[in-house]
C-alpha cells in the first residue's frame, strides 16, 4: 500500500506562502485529520511528526488544532521505478477526543483526505473505542471507504501494554488498513504512518486526475489543481474515482 518516497522540507511554514510574484511554492495541499479517544497521544504523535519535540505533560486538546508541514512525495513509476515527484503542503488537524468535541470534530470530517486512527497500546478501551470511531468515519467522511492509517501508540510502553500486537493486526486486516506501533515519545514508526497515509492519499488523487491536470509549478496550474483535490471527494463516485 505504501510505496511512495517522501523526503521532508521545511516545518511549520505559512500556508500559501511564495514568491513575490504570489505563486504558491507547493503543488498539493492535503489534509490529514488524527483521531481516537482523549490521552492516547495525538497531540505528541503530530508534535514528533511535524517538530521531532515530545512533550510528556498530557494536555486536553479543546476542540481542534493543527500542524504543518511541507515534504516532497515521489510518486512509483509504473514500472516500479520513481515517478513524478510533488512538493506538499500537509495540514495536519488535531481533534479532541471527548465525547462533548465529537460534533464539532465530525465537522472536520469530509474536508480531511486521509485519517490517523490511533488508540493507546496501554488502554484496551481506547482500542475498543475504534469501532465506534470507524463508525463515524463511515458516517461523515468523503467517502465510505476512506484512506485510514490504524496506529498503536505509546509502543515504548513495553511493560504496561494491554493491547497486543496479534489483536491490532487482526483488526487492521479486517478494515484493510496499514497498521503501525508508534511512540510518540521516541518517534518510532511516526514518520513512517503519516507518509504511509499520504501515499494512500496521492495514490487515490492520481487515480482521479488525468496526468494531465497533474500541476506544474505555475500558480494558475496550482490553484486551479488545489480546488479540484479539495472537491474530487465529492464529486468521486460520478468521475468515476474509486471510494
Amino acid at each position: 500500500l505504501c510505496m511512495g518516497e517522501v523526503s521532508e522540507r521545511v516545518s511549520s511554514p505559512v500556508i500559501g506562502g511564495g514568491g513575490s510574484n504570489g505563486q504558491a511554492d507547493y503543488d498539493y495541499l492535503i489534509k490529514l485529520l488524527a483521531l481516537g479517544d482523549s490521552g492516547v497521544g495525538k497531540t505528541s504523535f503530530l508534535y514528533q511528526y511535524t517538530d521531532n519535540v515530545f512533550n510528556g505533560k498530557f494536555i486536553s486538546t479543546v476542540g481542534i488544532d493543527f500542524r504543518e508541514k511541507r515534504v516532497v512525495h515521489k510518486s512509483p513509476g509504473a514500472d516500479g521505478s520513481g515517478g513524478r515527484s510533488h512538493r506538499v503542503h500537509l495540514q495536519l488537524w488535531d481533534t479532541a477526543g471527548q465525547e462533548r468535541f465529537r460534533s464539532l470534530t465530525t465537522a472536520f470530517f469530509r474536508d480531511a483526505m486521509g485519517f490517523l486512527l490511533l488508540f493507546d497500546l496501554t488502554n484496551e478501551e481506547s482500542f475498543l473505542s475504534m469501532r465506534d470511531w470507524l463508525t463515524q468515519l463511515q458516517t461523515h467522511a468523503y467517502c465510505d471507504n476512506p484512506d485510514v492509517v490504524l496506529c498503536g501508540n505509546k509502543a515504548d510502553l513495553e511493560d504496561e501494554r494491554r493491547v497486543s500486537e496479534e489483536k491490532a493486526k487482526e483488526m487492521a486486516a479486517k478494515f484493510g488498513f496499514p497498521y503501525f506501533e508508534t511512540s510518540a515519545a521516541t518517534g518510532q514508526n511516526v514518520s513512517r504512518a503519516v507518509h504511509c497515509l499520504l501515499d494512500m492519499v496521492m495514490s487515490r488523487m492520481e487515480k482521479c486526475l488525468d496526468s494531465s491536470n497533474i500541476p506544474g509549478t505555475n500558480g494558475s496550474n496550482h490553484r486551479a489543481a488545489k480546488n479540484r483535490h479539495q472537491h474530487s471527494k465529492h464529486g468521486a463516485s460520478s468521475s468515476g474515482c474509486p471510494c
